[in-house]
């Protein structure tokens, strides 16, 4: 699965850090275009592909794509 993050779509909810059942994501010190703490993709590989981070995102900034 591939993760990335519409960075300027984000607004720093951390609903995607806190429905992650894996912990996937970390709060960074990265800010946006708006001035949004954005998250990182801290840990991809322990993904196991739920969707929930994607699912509960509002701003609709995370993008999950299938891998071959």
């Amino acid at each position: 699965m591939e993760i990335r993050i519409n960075k300027e779509f984000c607004k720093g909810c951390g609903f995607c850090i806190e429905y992650c059942p894996k912990k996937v994501y970390e709060l960074s010190d990265e800010l946006n275009g708006k001035g949004y703490r954005i998250p990182s993709i801290a840990r991809p590989e322990d993904c196991s592909e739920c969707g929930l981070c994607d699912l509960y995102c509002p701003e609709f900034a995370i993008i999950l794509s299938k891998t071959a």
